[in-house]
């Protein structure tokens, strides 16, 4: 429940420190004096954006905060567990809005961001405003309303979780299927890529390695002759380069012993001899296997007809290439080949998806329907009490397709004239009767929910005397096992609250700030007459408000 609530530098409240009651807590005051402004800046720690037109002293920062004792609700220390956060006795939600307009927020001083903020307060205060009226005509907010009643929170989420895997299976099956249509088109085409490329059964890098081949044995005759002419003047003529340094060496051999640098040009004369002697053995064998070979022409020219062809082909350079397309096409194939399998096996388990999300989704229809006619009753009897003998509500609920929240289509009719003739909310009630109908099954869902604060903002507009005195009875019924705030110009609502505040205008040195003040029992009679017959309350309206504050 929301223990306190501190306000600083917000609209025309300066600072305000609020600490409301477990029970029935009634907000009262003249149309003007900030009563709304006080849920517009709980609205900024319930994770709503904040209005930066809102900030009267752009000197000083914003600063909202509110005080929620943890009580060692579940699902509140999961959402602290599953954002790795630490809870405390208190929890304390806080925004703050810089003198520059930044704004932050905060979950027990650590910052969070207002997504984590609004996931948090909604598991602890439940803000109704006039337009929250609007929700009734959601077929989502119907549905939600016998989910509630029937309990179903753990079915659902357990519903959610299969749906969610049966819906993300059939994406992807939808996606294997157009890939499998896909690869089924382009088979053929493919297939004869590939039987092509392996007919040509290159080796690695073998385009490459003909070419060089193919520049020898097409010059076999000129690099044959010149091979013989190298090796004549290496070694085979008595003017040999080998003769000549042999002649060379004898002579240097003769004159060493009379100079000491002799000796060391004789050992590189004989590197020489031995380099040379290496380089006229690579010529031999060089020549050796140079030859003028037609065949061997003709095949080394039709291996590399074919693998230019092949290159062009597929636009690329080299060998490796090539190879590399054919394995790819070879998967590819591959792939082709056992999308049946694969999709068989996919459909499979899509199928068993299915039907576990239907057998969930049927044990979810059985709970609502079984919802159906305690809500329907429980409603009319309620409208009946607040002002609306005549009005009625049908649920009507019908199967459709799966969906996220299961098969159901939910569907809330109205009669506000015993008619006979029912219709969807949105054709046939006023703002008023809205109003009291979503209080009506407000409170029938408090009673099945764990939600400690309940929060209305005017939601008697329109109603008054017997009405609003059923509606206080309501109220004051809910602040039994919940806290509820309530913003009424109602009498007999105030008249049936546990604590009573009062805002007011307050000037100071020409300027209007908002104060709020819990009022005694006596401040109460003063105010609740006041609320029935003006500023100047007579004993008739006095009495009146005594009798209205009876239990």
């Amino acid at each position: 429940m929301l223990h306190r609530l501190y306000i600083k530098n917000y609209a025309i409240i300066e600072e305000l420190d609020i600490t409301f009651s477990d029970n029935l807590n009634v907000i009262t005051g003249e149309t003007g004096a900030g009563k709304s402004i006080l849920l517009g800046a709980l609205s900024l720690i319930l994770g709503e954006r904040a209005d930066l037109s809102m900030r009267p002293d752009n000197a000083h920062k914003t600063i909202i905060e509110g005080t929620f004792p943890l009580e060692g609700r579940p699902e509140v220390l999961a959402f602290f567990q599953a954002h790795e956060l630490d809870p405390e006795g208190e929890t304390i939600l806080r925004r703050e809005i810089s003198a520059s307009g930044k704004s932050r927020a905060f979950i027990n001083d650590t910052p969070v961001n207002l997504q984590t903020l609004g996931a948090l307060s909604a598991l602890l205060v439940d803000l109704h405003q006039q337009f929250d009226s609007l929700q009734l005509y959601r077929a989502e907010f119907q549905r939600q309303v016998l989910d509630a009643l029937a309990g179903n929170q753990a079915l659902l989420q357990q519903y959610r979780e299969r749906f969610s895997a049966y819906s993300l299976k059939q994406s992807r099956l939808q996606e294997l299927e157009a890939r499998h249509e896909q690869l089924t088109r382009e088979l053929d085409y493919d297939q004869f890529l590939f039987d092509e490329l392996e007919a040509a059964a290159f080796d690695t890098d073998e385009l490459e390695i003909l070419e060089q081949e193919q520049q020898r044995i097409t010059h076999a005759e000129a690099l044959t002759s010149g091979l013989a002419a190298s090796l004549a003047l290496i070694q085979e003529d008595d003017v040999s380069l080998m003769n000549q340094l042999h002649q060379l060496r004898g002579k240097l051999e003769g004159i060493a012993p009379f100079d000491a640098d002799l000796p060391e040009l004789l050992k590189r004369l004989q590197s020489a001899s031995l380099e040379l002697e290496d380089i006229g053995e690579e010529l031999a064998r060089i020549s050796a296997r140079t030859s003028f070979d037609e065949e061997r022409i003709a095949y080394v020219q039709q291996r590399l007809d074919t693998g230019y062809k092949l290159l062009k082909k597929h636009g690329v350079r080299q060998t490796t290439e090539l190879l590399a397309i054919r394995d790819r096409l070879k998967e590819k194939l591959h792939a082709a080949q056992h999308a049946d399998e694969d999709l068989a096996s996919l459909r499979q388990e899509l199928k068993q998806l299915h039907q576990q999300s239907l057998t969930l989704a049927e044990t979810l229809s059985e709970t609502r329907r079984a919802q159906l006619i305690p809500l329907i009753k429980k409603t009319n009897a309620l409208l009946a009490g607040v002002g609306m003998p005549s009005a009625a509500l049908r649920v009507e609920m019908k199967k459709g397709p799966l969906h996220s929240d299961g098969q159901d289509e939910v569907l809330f009719l109205f009669d506000a004239n015993k008619s006979g003739h029912f219709q969807p909310l949105g054709k046939v009630a006023s703002g008023g009767e809205l109003s009291r109908l979503m209080l009506c099954i407000k409170s029938l869902v408090a009673r099945s929910v764990s939600l400690p604060t309940l929060i209305f903002d005017e939601i008697d507009s329109g109603i008054s005397g017997e009405a609003a005195k059923q509606v206080g009875r309501i109220m004051q019924q809910l602040a039994q096992s919940h806290q509820v705030i309530c913003i009424t110009h109602q009498p007999q609502i105030a008249g049936k609250a546990h604590t009573h505040f009062q805002v007011f205008k307050q000037e100071n040195a020409g300027h209007i700030s908002t104060r709020i003040h819990q009022l005694s029992a006596e401040e109460r009679v003063e105010a609740i007459a006041r609320m029935l017959s003006g500023e100047k309350p007579g004993k008739a309206a006095l009495a009146t408000a005594r009798e209205l504050m009876q239990p």
